[in-house]
């Protein structure tokens, strides 16, 4: 049965869920953050994905980076899956801008992350709603 890690749960909110991802958002408020979480349980990397699940993913994460970068006119969009402080498999999907605080260097570690404040998530989220739904 699948289970979201919990460094996941606990630094992220759930935005919703695709076909075969949870859909998740970063809670930093520095950069349009979202992570696809595929609901497959015991995976690490995506070869361990079956052949229909890695292009499932790659669909996905391709309609999600477009997405992002027309909600958010972003300068360019980052998708990364390093796994090293968290195992399960998860995309980050980052969009980047020239001059945001860690421009042209990685987010990470760059500086402490800007929780969302309940009402900034609410709209982030009312945001993102249309993208969630070409997703299901």
């Amino acid at each position: 049965m699948f289970q979201l890690h919990e460094r996941l749960a606990a630094d992220t909110h759930k935005l919703g869920e695709s076909r075969l991802c949870e859909v998740l958002l970063m809670n930093d408020s520095t950069w349009p953050w979202v992570i696809l979480v595929p609901r497959v349980p015991g995976v690490r990397e995506i070869y361990e994905l079956d052949q229909q699940q890695q292009q499932r993913l790659l669909a996905e994460s391709s309609a999600l980076s477009e997405g992002m970068m027309a909600l958010f006119s972003g300068d360019k969009m980052n998708v990364a899956a390093l796994g090293n402080m968290v195992p399960q498999l998860h995309l980050h999907h980052i969009v980047r801008f020239e001059g945001d605080p860690a421009w042209p260097g990685p987010v990470w570690g760059m500086q402490p992350p800007v929780s969302y404040e309940a009402g900034q998530l609410a709209g982030v989220a009312a945001k993102f709603q249309a993208l969630l739904d070409s997703l299901a």
